[in-house]
């Protein structure tokens, strides 16, 4: 799998699950992220296809994706470091996909989406790891986040990537 940032490695943790390592702030911001900028980012992944190594899922990057992942309900919502993290998980998304573990079925409950989610939703857990900078702009430690990975089981019988929700900092991981 080759990511198109350099600056993400994936490691195990003390108890062996995988984590993400974003090792760069991409989508900065000291008051909100530009959204427009993280779309023109995911719009790089469309055409893409991954492998969630632990079911062996083929998942495809389709068209929705960054309209969905920039501009869904639970994006606007999101505010503070929650934003910064979920445009900055967007540098990540082959490695999320890769480590995700989890795999939950949801049928699908919203008439919007019988054209697109036809067959319904897969959820998965992933984890990726932010950096802190100190005041001299060095790497003072990373903040651990857990993310929901939402997948479309579409019409035409692929899994899609939808969105990235749920994220939530892991208050007693910090590593340093």
């Amino acid at each position: 799998m080759v990511n198109k940032n350099s600056n993400i490695s994936v490691m195990k943790d003390a108890d062996g699950r995988n984590i993400v390592f974003i090792n760069d702030i991409k989508f900065k911001g000291k008051r909100s992220v530009n959204w427009n900028d993280v779309k023109n980012y995911l719009e790089e992944y469309v055409g893409d296809v991954y492998t969630i190594a632990e079911t062996n899922d083929v998942i495809y990057i389709g068209a929705d994706l960054p309209d969905e992942y920039t501009g869904s309900e639970y994006t606007e919502s999101l505010r503070g470091a929650q934003a910064k993290a979920k445009a900055n998980a967007s540098q990540g998304i082959p490695e999320l996909l890769s480590i995700a573990t989890g795999k939950y079925f949801r049928a699908n409950k919203a008439n919007k989406h019988l054209r697109d989610a036809k067959y319904g939703w897969y959820r998965y857990n992933s984890r990726f790891a932010l950096p802190v900078y100190g005041e001299d702009g060095e790497i003072e430690r990373y903040n651990l986040f857990h993310a929901s990975i939402l997948i479309r089981h579409a019409t035409d019988g692929k899994l899609y990537l939808y969105d990235i929700i749920d994220i939530k900092k892991e208050t007693s991981n910090s590593l340093s």
